[in-house]
């Protein structure tokens, strides 16, 4: 007979048994497996984290590369009253867009307006940050794919900027230097330079030729000529396509009513003839101040040319489609006709029905006399002229957006 109880000279390697097709793991084995796994995984999660950390690390979005056929621009105070208007014309003309404000200025309630107006992915991001952080200005390049960037994120208020000069330097010259040493470490080639007339300051003849020499009088003008120069100099070294666009004196708001401007209520003082006037229409304050009726004026009054928001924006796209590699394109942006603050003030009479009432105070530091753009050059060189030149009819629909909103965005 077979001998069956055999002695075992040595113990049975660990070892998985078979039960219908399941398999039994022996306990020292499944624990060493467990802990093996819980160490992979903890791996894992260390990488990851380390990864999101670095700068290197981006979420993929459509933002975040160049797409065949579509055109990301980056728009600096984009929640701001021209900003705001320049990004809704950018995104009906399919164009992507990237709003960056830090909301100083801008509204919230603009970009909200827009998102509304926009919502398909892929159309429009905001990203709240300020321009004067380096650290965020090249996260924000790192992390989006741009193509071109229009410029406009800057403190405007003349009078502020006799009051505050080392201000408008930093916001104006400083983050203008910064954002364009962002495009050049990134590759960004086009820039739309968000200019303004006061870089002429008070010049001897009208109207004012992109020659004119550029001789500014207060802070605000002065900063923004230091900031083109510091363009114009980088760009004697670069194939970047520039184009410097120098308005006037901007009115008007989205003829359907979406978007209007709306000044923070403490710079209510510093803000737009247009702002003020309106004010005064609604008893939001109790009359116009104008401030100088002793310039040399055929009525005493400041002379300025008053260009429609609109057709500002519609510059700033056709200056957009225009960029050449290696081109520097430099133009005035106005309607080439003076009109004094008194006109203005009757024709915002006329547009508002309300018989405003004015007090009549001392010069503004700062100001200039007369002035008034020739616009020939643009209409030569991009086909652009002002459309909407006349001055009740600017004022009429900008009235027609304030009324329905008297508390700015935040209320309808």
């Amino acid at each position: 007979m077979l001998n069956f109880a055999r002695a075992r000279t040595q113990p049975r390697p660990n070892r998985s048994v078979s039960f219908g097709g399941m398999d039994y793991v022996d306990p020292k084995r499944k624990s060493n497996l467990i802990g093996k796994i819980l160490l992979a995984a903890s791996l894992t999660a260390i990488c990851i984290l380390m990864l999101k950390q670095s700068q290197s690390f981006i979420t993929p979005s459509v933002f975040n590369i160049h797409e065949k056929g579509v055109t990301h621009v980056l728009v600096t105070g984009g929640a701001g009253f021209i900003g705001s208007h320049a990004s809704y014309r950018l995104l009906k003309d399919s164009y992507r867009v990237t709003i960056v404000d830090n909301l100083s200025r801008g509204n919230i309630g603009a970009v909200k307006v827009l998102q509304e107006l926009f919502p398909e992915p892929g159309r429009l991001q905001f990203i709240y940050a300020d321009l004067g952080d380096p650290k965020a200005v090249n996260k924000i390049f790192s992390e989006n794919a741009f193509d071109a960037v229009m410029h406009f994120a800057a403190v405007a208020y003349v009078g502020e900027s006799t009051m505050d000069p080392l201000k408008y330097y930093h916001n104006i010259t400083s983050n203008t230097l910064g954002v364009l040493e962002a495009m050049a470490a990134h590759g960004v080639n086009t820039l739309i330079y968000s200019s303004t007339c006061a870089t002429y300051g008070e010049p001897e003849k009208m109207p004012i030729t992109e020659d004119t020499p550029q001789l500014p009088i207060n802070p605000y003008g002065k900063a923004k000529k230091m900031a083109e120069d510091i363009i114009l100099d980088f760009s004697k070294n670069t194939d970047m396509a520039i184009m410097i666009l120098r308005y006037f004196n901007v009115i008007g708001s989205d003829p359907e009513g979406r978007l209007g401007e709306a000044p923070k209520p403490e710079l209510r003082e510093h803000g737009r003839i247009s702002g003020a006037c309106f004010d005064a229409a609604r008893g939001i304050i109790p009359d116009l101040k104008v401030k100088g009726t002793d310039y040399s004026t055929h009525d005493g009054t400041c002379i300025r040319d008053y260009i429609d928001v609109t057709d500002l924006v519609d510059a700033h796209v056709k200056a957009l489609e225009n960029a050449k590699p290696s081109k520097v394109g430099i133009y005035n942006v106005g309607t080439g006709q003076g009109r004094s603050v008194k006109e203005f003030v009757e024709a915002c009479k006329k547009a508002t029905g309300v018989d405003i009432k004015i007090e009549y105070l001392p010069r503004r530091p700062g100001d200039y006399a007369e002035v008034y753009s020739d616009p020939s050059k643009i209409k030569r060189e991009l086909n652009w002229t002002a459309q909407r030149t006349n001055l009740q009819d600017s004022l009429e629909i900008a009235w027609g957006w304030q009324k329905l909103h008297r508390d700015g965005y935040g209320s309808s």
